[in-house]
């Protein structure tokens, strides 16, 4: 849906982010008391439901611009909403004045969910450069992406309630533990409710600060992998920003990188539910080089992410971890390459 009135567009665009803001605040806390309340753990609330309900934006337009037979701005809306959460999380460390973020959150289900992301962006990469193969259209990467993403839930779920190991615990070290008395907790499906109606909020809100992002970019004549890559997806991860700043204010840290690293987990899904819309073959085989450069740029992204989970860097440059350093650095110099070559 692309807006004529530049005015308009802006308008919009401003009104949807402070909706975002305003609800996303407040699933942040929600999904804190919920993880409390039913004893899942902030990483699998994070992972799951924060993670995939802030995703509900970027799901919509990936699948919208598939079906509309624009399979690299699907493909590159999800990818690049990969690296920008991946980014949040550098943003965030920045918020988190204590030590370094990866430090302080530090937990068996968080590797494990960085993991997860990393062995999830593999399948599209051999997609993409293997054999053009697909029944009914559909690629057999897109029924093992959702197979791999679940089987990994339920390994993060084990993880948290009986990990095998530990991480060695720091003064810096904030250990999940609920913020209030289950008691003092409202009931819990009227916080699921709750929940349900700001992700509705905050899907409707993500979908139209994408929309006025392409409107404001299509003028441009950029390519629709930048396009897709940065603006959209840079546009419809607004909530994910928003939740992951929520939650390191609140000192739900776990949450909060459970929620990042979950988040882009699930976006890895959206590659196999445009897979699905995009009706004229393998859309991994529809792509140029430059969604390969944005998924192993993501893939070392999370590397790296990975990394500084395992050292625990107390504090680095700027009172931020090394990671988040060289995590900035790769996504701004990584899609300056891109725009420079568009």
């Amino acid at each position: 849906m692309e807006i004529e009135s530049l005015s308009i567009t802006i308008s919009l665009f401003l009104i949807a982010v402070v909706v975002i803001a305003f609800a996303g605040t407040k699933m942040a806390r929600l999904a804190d008391d919920l993880a409390d309340a039913t004893g899942l753990g902030e990483a699998f609330v994070g992972a799951l439901f924060l993670g995939g309900s802030t995703s509900l934006a970027g799901i919509v337009t990936s699948v919208t611009a598939a079906a509309n037979n624009h399979p690299e701005l699907a493909v590159s809306n999800a990818l690049g909403g990969i690296a920008a959460q991946t980014v949040f999380l550098g943003v965030a460390d920045m918020v988190y004045r204590k030590a370094n973020l990866e430090h302080a959150a530090a937990s068996v289900a968080t590797l494990m969910q960085a993991t997860l992301l990393v062995t999830l962006l593999a399948i599209p990469l051999m997609a993409m450069a293997g054999p053009e193969v697909s029944v009914w259209g559909i690629h057999p990467a897109s029924l093992i992406i959702p197979v791999a993403y679940f089987f990994g839930l339920r390994l993060v779920s084990e993880a948290q309630t009986k990990p095998m190991w530990n991480p060695q615990r720091t003064a810096e070290t904030l250990i999940e533990q609920p913020a209030v008395d289950e008691s003092e907790l409202p009931e819990l499906t009227s916080m699921w409710l709750q929940f349900a109606a700001l992700a509705v909020t905050v899907a409707i809100a993500g979908y139209c600060v994408g929309n006025a992002g392409v409107s404001i970019c299509i003028h441009t004549g950029l390519s629709e992998s930048l396009v897709g890559g940065l603006f959209t997806a840079l546009s419809t991860s607004l909530p994910e920003l928003v939740t992951t700043i929520a939650a390191v204010r609140q000192g739900a840290l776990t949450l909060a990188v459970g929620g990042s690293i979950g988040g882009s987990s699930f976006d890895v899904l959206v590659l196999a539910f445009s897979d699905l819309a995009y009706r004229h073959g393998s859309i991994y085989h529809a792509l140029a080089t430059r969604q390969v450069f944005v998924v192993a740029l993501t893939i070392l992204m999370t590397g790296i992410l990975l990394l500084g989970l395992l050292r625990r860097e107390k504090h680095g440059i700027g009172n931020i971890g090394f990671e988040s350093v060289l995590v900035l650095i790769l996504y701004f110099g990584g899609f300056s390459l891109m725009f420079f070559r568009s």
